[in-house]
């Protein structure tokens, strides 16, 4: 049964630019340079108070040094709050660039300094290596606060889909491993469950569009390397398989209705507050996954402007 008739009509024509093809290994090439078109047509923001640069941050692991993609206020009389940012892609894809101008507005207008890690993507690079390079971007950030100008108590972290994934798993390492605390965790539909990918028994209405069982799958595969759903799979690949969610970060999660990922976030934020978590949930009805991108669309508003309060006040108290 189609869901269509579910989706919120001001979200209908945003799905005609969504490819629908089914995501392999012969057609994910094709996806990344598609991708990194799109992301080349955009035009930049004509934002003189942000200045944007390209850093390199060494490996806590001895892997490559990693690029790391920054946008900054040109002037600041006080340590910047930060945010780290993680892009989505589903593991597979993506780099920092595919949020350059939401970065570079959301720093202008919450005078912060927000940092995006190009990590290494599956299957090429497949758990731990995105992680890694992550927390390595997080650890290098904290460490160097003083001379970067930034606020080492105000450093959280904020990722999109797989991205968002990877955050939440970031978050989890830091606390186990001693590492020094995020200040917050910012999840949009967060890919934090690989067992949803080969579940019989998902919510009827979801994961029809945009984000797929058999995306899903495949995303999830790729990072692994070894079937979704396995016993062994570690909660710093798939944060929903934490036993101990205890002591995390305050927290913000943003999903639609229809998104694949709508019962394993609910499940998510459940567990964090049982725990003692603060927890901000939004659960957005008639919405897809990847609706953000609908700018038009009342419902995608209304949700930019949550997640853009949601960092104000994680931010700036």
């Amino acid at each position: 049964m189609s869901t269509i008739a579910l989706v919120d009509p001001e979200l209908r024509d945003a799905l005609a630019l969504w490819p629908v093809e089914p995501l392999t290994v012969h057609s994910l090439a094709q996806r990344r340079a598609n991708l990194l078109k799109v992301i080349g047509a955009v035009p930049k923001p004509d934002l003189p108070d942000i200045t944007a640069d390209e850093i390199r941050v060494p490996s806590a692991f001895g892997a490559k040094p990693i690029r790391v993609v920054s946008y900054r206020p040109v002037k600041s009389d006080n340590p910047l709050p930060t945010i780290l940012h993680v892009h989505g892609g589903g593991f597979v894809a993506g780099t920092p660039e595919m949020k350059d101008v939401e970065n570079r507005l959301l720093a202008s207008d919450l005078r912060c300094a927000i940092y995006s890690v190009d990590y290494r993507l599956a299957a090429e690079a497949p758990h731990p290596a995105p992680l890694e390079d992550i927390y390595s971007a997080f650890a290098w950030l904290h460490q160097n606060a003083d001379q970067l100008g930034l606020d080492p108590a105000r450093i959280g972290i904020k990722g999109e889909s797989g991205g968002g994934g990877l955050a939440a798993a970031a978050v989890l390492y830091a606390r186990d491993h001693q590492g020094p605390k995020l200040a917050f965790q910012h999840l949009i539909y967060p890919m934090i469950d690989d067992r949803t990918a080969v579940r019989k028994d998902l919510y009827p209405h979801v994961g029809e569009f945009v984000w797929t069982q058999q995306h899903n799958y495949f995303g999830w595969r790729s990072l692994l390397g070894t079937e979704p759903g396995s016993a062994d799979v570690s909660p710093y690949a798939a944060a929903s398989r934490a036993a101990d969610v205890s002591d995390l970060p305050p927290t913000y999660i943003s999903v639609g209705g229809l998104d694949l990922f709508l019962e394993e976030n609910m499940t998510y934020a459940h567990s964090l507050s049982r725990a003692g978590v603060p927890v901000e949930f939004h659960m957005y009805p008639r919405a897809y996954h990847g609706f953000y991108q609908a700018a038009n669309a009342r419902v995608s508003q209304q949700a930019e402007r949550d997640t853009r309060e949601a960092l104000r006040r994680f931010l700036h108290g």
